[in-house]
């Protein structure tokens, strides 16, 4: 079988990643890359071993070879690049947020539905193994009805003033920041465990660091460097470092989650209880394999993620026997694999359903999100409008 011919635009922090995922399938293949600069790109490309570097992604859409493209640009980018690869005709794995905001959401859900091309958002948590067995749990009533949804995204990367990034400003991070990047992921999961969509939110935004110092060189993400040797300068910061979020779902249970990129000592703490009626269950990203599960009138548990354990609708989530822990690596594994296997088996993304994110969900988060902004401008409970959800 011939393999799926690949290009990846933007290698930062993300490209790379993506590019271990999908050479672990073993039926796609990397054949290009496009980076900011013709020299980056060539560099790259000899780094990993890809065939061919572009200076411009535009270049590399004409390449009649490639048949899907990933885009791991900054945010401000995503929109017009994705745009771009779908009038190619092209199928796109996009990294989150879909675009800057809902109306740019919408078009590109309607572009990628006109084109019929295969779209996927890269929301890779709820690809983890043991994600996959609480939305079965949860589908088969095994909690009960879910009354309550509540948790939080913690982490430290951006604890010190002198920590920066392109994601801190709206030019290229979008108006929201601690919401976008990592609340989104938390939306999305949960939605997908409960089966239940988010219809209303009360958003309190806060920048905990008002003004931040700039290195004057560059900056990788969560890159480090020795701060008595540079010299930086002060910038005024005007997205939000926290937020907490009070949420309603479509059939009236509860939830609510905090987001913050300013708590010492969580690295990336996706964490979310859901209280059901009969039974309780927490799961914590930096812990993957271990779901608790909480009673009233017996002995809470611990479980292990097990295929051996596992609903059989969970079981194609996990690849390695009880105690082979799978982590975050594994759920990007697990993103490209549905993703490349529902272009492989020739799927149609209007008529067959997807293991994996697509453009509605992106626009969904990005419905969320523009709800949660304008909460916090308001200070009032805002309805998430979902506008025509795809339609031209």
């Amino acid at each position: 079988m011939e393999k799926i011919k690949v290009g990846v635009i933007g290698m930062g922090f993300i490209g790379p990643t993506h590019i271990e995922a999908i050479r672990r399938l073993g039926f796609v293949e990397v054949v290009a890359l496009a980076d900011s600069s013709l020299e980056s790109a060539e560099k790259k490309a000899a780094d990993f071993g890809i065939p061919k570097a572009y200076g411009d992604y535009r270049d590399m859409l004409k390449d009649d070879e490639i048949q899907v493209v990933h885009n791991c640009t900054p945010n401000h980018l995503h929109f017009a690049i994705n745009k771009a690869i779908i009038l190619a005709g092209k199928h796109v794995l996009s990294e989150k947020p879909l675009a800057m905001n809902s109306e740019e959401s919408a078009e590109l859900l309607a572009l990628a539905k006109k084109h019929k091309v295969v779209h996927g958002v890269n929301f890779n948590y709820r690809q983890y193994p043991i994600v996959k067995q609480l939305a079965a749990m949860v589908n088969h009533e095994q909690l009960g009805k879910v009354n309550l949804v509540h948790g939080s995204y913690l982490q430290d990367w951006l604890l010190y003033e002198t920590d920066f990034n392109w994601r801190l400003t709206p030019e290229a991070g979008g108006k929201s920041r601690a919401i976008a990047d990592i609340g989104s992921h938390w939306c999305d999961t949960v939605q997908y465990v409960t089966g239940k969509r988010i219809v209303e939110v009360f958003a309190d935004l806060a920048t905990v660091i008002p003004v931040r110092k700039k290195s004057k060189s560059n900056e990788a993400t969560f890159g480090f460097e020795n701060d008595q040797e540079l010299e930086y300068e002060d910038v005024p910061i005007n997205t939000e470092d926290y937020a907490s979020v009070l949420l309603k779902f479509e059939d009236g249970s509860r939830g609510v989650f905090t987001v913050s990129q300013v708590s010492a000592g969580r690295k990336n703490r996706l964490s979310f209880e859901i209280n059901g009626s009969k039974s309780s269950a927490y799961w914590n990203q930096e812990e993957p394999a271990k779901l608790w599960i909480g009673h009233r009138d017996k002995p809470n548990e611990n479980m292990l993620a097990d295929p051996s354990l596992f609903l059989l609708e969970a079981q194609s989530g996990i690849h390695h026997p009880g105690g082979h822990n799978e982590g975050w690596p594994d759920a990007l594994k697990n993103a490209m694999l549905n993703f490349y296997s529902f272009i492989r088996d020739g799927k149609d993304p209007e008529r067959d359903e997807a293991d994996f994110a697509t453009f509605a969900d992106g626009h969904v988060s990005m419905c969320i999100t523009d709800a949660i902004l304008t909460s916090h401008e308001q200070q009032k409970w805002i309805k998430v409008s979902r506008g025509q959800e795809g339609e031209l």
